[in-house]
């Protein structure tokens, strides 16, 4: 019954999306929409294969971007969670400025970025670090707070150090709320470093969209959308399956 249940899971959103996608082929090529404005599924797909040697040329840049800044946000996260665990002045200096650090808008003070760093991939990379770094320091902060006191206790009756009350308690019980910090961060990182191309610079798939848009070429937007939309997904698959591996004993 359960495993019905997860197929149905699975079939209900495939389906909808295949009904979509039917729907949007029927009403481009009837010329309901012109092709200029909204392209056929079709198009897009012929699109995607001849010029995929080009999108992935311009993606490999993106993910380097993406890659470089999610792994900067994941240190930085780790150390500075630990900090405002140990402190608590710390925390309550910190972070509401953390959450004050989110009202800003990414396209808003990213140009700021490109007038300081230049048209390199650094100011992209700062971009992801900006948005990829709240999700997972919160998410951590929250799992090493919410350790149940008993447990805590019990090892300070054994005899234990605040070293190995972190390292055997607290970090496996914020593993979990680290991971779900991790997916939410991986859903941005790819978009984060794509918003920071669109505002400048000479190459990615965000450069690629830009070209693209400008010459009303929209297949190829389209295109750029579902190789980014892939890669995304499989991010995020790798994720939860890294997770479910270091957390079994959830």
């Amino acid at each position: 019954m359960k495993r019905l249940k997860n197929i149905q899971n699975k079939i209900y959103p495939v389906l909808t999306i295949v009904v979509v996608v039917v729907i949007w082929q029927l009403v481009v090529g009837f010329q309901y929409i012109q092709p200029y404005i909204l392209p056929s599924p079709l198009d897009i797909v012929k699109t995607l294969i001849s010029d995929f040697g080009n999108i992935m040329k311009d993606t490999e840049v993106t993910l380097y971007e993406s890659f470089i800044g999610f792994f900067i946000s994941i240190v930085f996260s780790f150390v500075l969670a630990i900090i405002m665990d140990s402190f608590n002045i710390v925390k309550k200096s910190l972070y509401p400025i953390l959450l004050i650090s989110q009202t800003i808008p990414t396209i808003a003070i990213a140009p700021l970025f490109i007038i300081w760093f230049g048209f390199g991939v650094l100011p992209k990379i700062i971009v992801v670090i900006m948005v990829c770094f709240f999700p997972i320091v919160v998410n951590l902060v929250d799992g090493l707070e919410k350790i149940d006191p008993d447990y805590i206790n019990l090892f300070h009756n054994m005899k234990a150090s605040r070293l190995q009350i972190f390292y055997h308690l607290k970090l496996p019980y914020a593993m979990v709320n680290f991971f779900s910090g991790l997916k939410i961060a991986a859903t941005y990182m790819i978009m984060a470093a794509i918003i920071g191309e669109w505002l400048g610079g000479d190459s990615g798939i965000g450069v690629y969209m830009v070209r693209a848009k400008n010459a009303y070429q929209l297949d190829k937007v389209f295109a750029s959308i579902i190789v980014i939309v892939v890669i995304s997904i499989a991010i995020i698959y790798i994720i939860d399956f890294i997770g479910k591996k270091v957390i079994h004993w959830r």
